[in-house]
């Protein structure tokens, strides 16, 4: 007979996502995630296989997080003013002291390698091509622009939302804050 897991997915894989998030893929080690999960190796990879697949939960629920401040901007009949407050969301969901985290996916994007494991890399790429296809959404609430504007500003935009969210990491809130007024100062 199996035996009945002794702890909540859920939280060991919040517990999970935020010590990736901090620390980064490569440098988090299993004992880390021991200790943090509050579960042993065995536990580990009963329930996810691996490191990968950890990780690979611990995407998920980022970007479930993360969903919320995308949906907020699908809703808004704001156009690009929604996605200018879509940056700010963010800033303020990045978060954890005076500085933020940045994003688990920009960070991640920035670690790893060519080599790295290919449903790590289709992860990060499937998610940051949703964020672009829902700035393209918003930005077609303008009706007088074209599909071929549409898409170089919705790339501009999210490679503007890659450098904020690395960006939160050592500036200051005043200095993001220049940044975000820059990205949208002709809008």
């Amino acid at each position: 007979m199996p035996r009945t897991k002794q702890y909540n997915e859920q939280e060991v894989i919040d517990k999970a996502m935020n010590l990736f998030w901090r620390n980064g893929y490569e440098t988090t080690s299993m004992q880390m995630l021991e200790k943090e999960m509050g579960i042993n190796k065995f536990s580990i990879y009963s329930s996810f296989g691996s490191k990968n697949g950890v990780f690979l939960e611990s995407l998920k629920r980022y970007k479930t997080k993360l969903n919320t401040l995308l949906v907020k901007l699908e809703k808004s009949d704001s156009g690009i003013l929604g996605i200018k407050q879509y940056f700010y969301d963010f800033v303020q969901f990045s978060k954890e002291t005076e500085f933020g985290k940045g994003c688990l996916i920009t960070n991640t994007a920035n670690e790893i390698g060519e080599n790295a494991d290919i449903q790590i890399k289709d992860s990060l790429s499937s998610f940051m091509e949703h964020v672009r296809q829902v700035f393209i959404s918003v930005l077609k609430k303008d009706a007088s622009k074209s599909q071929e504007s549409l898409n170089s500003e919705a790339d501009y935009l999210l490679i503007a939302m890659f450098g904020l969210s690395s960006a939160t990491r050592v500036f200051n809130a005043e200095q993001l804050e220049h940044y975000i007024e820059n990205i949208f100062k002709d809008h």
